[in-house]
């Protein structure tokens, strides 16, 4: 087996210049229906996207390709019984985590339990471990040389009374954060906040546990909300691989997939897509400078929201990551920190605004605004995003990507980087549009409506 991962530093690569271009498309049922026909339609989405990934020498073995779906209940409850995990919380009370573990048992072993430890640290309580059921007769022989072993997890927040605080510890309402963020709650964004946390924390173990195999850790999706599959895949290679997205009770109201073509990246694993809130087409440009810019302001972070768990994010870009999976750790700080997903999106991908004169000057302002706080993450982009509950893509001011949007009769919307990637009658199409530059295409499931 090879060890995951990239190479160093060395003559004229380096890996901070790593970028990604690909094909990328979304499937979701405009009344918030979950159902297995959204994810088989995003499949074929998915497959008809293949042209715009690529393969290596071998041929079987893809740049990468994956499936974004909410967290399908139904399924976790049938999945948890039959690996013997009893009865699963009610839907939004738990957290699913994907898994990549290196496939030697003795390695896996160790890292299950530094994970393990750092869910009790975090205050939470292991429900227990599933075995994902794959089948690698499909791949090709550079995938298989670094196929990791995908487990999943499932926690849920320890009942336990919060602590007293004594007179020398006034826990004031600003930040109330402190004083119950380790409860039961049926809030699922506040879950989601402390669920972010757990996985930076194990992260963090992992990086410093010094273990044969910690290379090839990671954690795809870590969400009481969103669930995650993707791996060094071929489009075709991901239903075959992953068994789970054949079973009926496999149900979603929406699914972000992606078919990548590394540009001067060495692709492995963890660098397929859909990040955890992402998936990306082009590249960006201003890469060195954003992720500096966040490196320099981390120490400053505060937060009432996230209260006394901010040290515990750093550092927020990941090292060693492409630009996408350098943009998805930023948005998904700005998403934790308390903005609204479109609120960040426009943050890191403003609309060219300064010079605009039909622009409104509350808009304008609110460009100008948030310029203070954050650069924007420019190059020639296209960007779906989805925090499961709404879904939408963007284009980057430049707008040299391309993408196109149809809006059938019977409640479904399918956005991809080009037409024709699922086959939809014409008399069934109520309408179709493209991506413009700086603007947004958003889908609100719980709002039923285009926004």
């Amino acid at each position: 087996m090879k060890k995951a991962g990239l190479p160093p530093k060395q003559g004229l690569y380096d890996p901070q210049y790593e970028k990604d271009a690909c094909g990328v498309g979304f499937v979701a049922n405009l009344n918030g229906l979950k159902s297995h026909e959204i994810i088989v339609k995003a499949i074929t989405v998915l497959k008809n996207l293949e042209h715009r990934g690529a393969t290596g020498s071998d041929a079987s073995t893809g740049d990468g390709a994956g499936i974004l779906i909410q967290l399908p209940h139904e399924f976790m409850s049938k999945a948890a019984l039959e690996a013997g995990l009893g009865q699963l919380p009610p839907e939004g009370q738990y957290g699913v985590g994907m898994l990549f573990l290196p496939p030697v048992p003795e390695q896996a072993e160790k890292l299950e339990k530094v994970i393990e430890a750092a869910i009790t640290e975090e205050n939470f309580d292991l429900i227990g471990w599933r075995t994902v059921p794959t089948s690698n007769s499909q791949i090709g022989d550079l995938a298989k040389d670094s196929e990791p072993f995908v487990l999943q997890f499932f926690v849920k927040i320890q009942n336990s009374v919060p602590p007293v605080p004594s007179n020398n510890q006034q826990l004031t309402t600003n930040n109330s954060y402190l004083t119950d963020n380790r409860q039961p709650t049926t809030d699922n964004l506040k879950l989601e906040r402390q669920l972010y946390v757990l996985r930076k924390v194990i992260e963090q173990r992992v990086r410093e546990c010094g273990l044969d195999g910690a290379e090839q850790c990671y954690i795809p999706s870590l969400s009481c909300k969103t669930l995650i599959y993707k791996g060094l895949l071929t489009a075709n290679q991901i239903p075959a691989y992953y068994l789970d997205l054949s079973d009926p009770a496999m149900k979603s109201g929406l699914a972000l997939v992606h078919q990548r073509y590394s540009t001067n990246t060495f692709p492995t694993w963890e660098r397929a897509h859909p990040y955890r809130y992402i998936a990306h087409n082009g590249e960006i440009n201003t890469l060195r400078g954003n992720t500096n810019w966040m490196n320099a302001r981390q120490a400053h972070f505060a937060s009432e929201l996230l209260g006394e768990d901010v040290p515990k994010l750093a550092p927020v870009v990941m090292p060693g990551g492409s630009d996408s999976g350098a943009f998805d750790n930023v948005l998904e700080l700005l998403v934790m920190a308390g903005r609204d997903i479109t609120h960040a999106i426009m943050m890191m991908v403003p609309e060219a605004w300064e010079t605009d004169p039909h622009m409104s000057p509350d808009k304008k302002a609110f460009y100008e605004y948030h310029q203070s706080l954050i650069e924007p993450w420019d190059g020639p982009a296209a960007i779906a995003f989805t925090d499961g509950r709404v879904i939408g893509a963007t284009l980057d001011r430049n707008g040299l990507r391309p993408g196109r949007y149809i809006v059938t009769k019977d409640g479904f919307v399918v956005m991809a980087s080009e037409t024709g990637v699922l086959d939809i009658p014409i008399e069934n199409i109520e309408r179709k549009g493209r991506l413009e530059p700086g603007k947004m295409f958003l889908v609100s499931l719980e709002e039923k409506r285009i926004i």
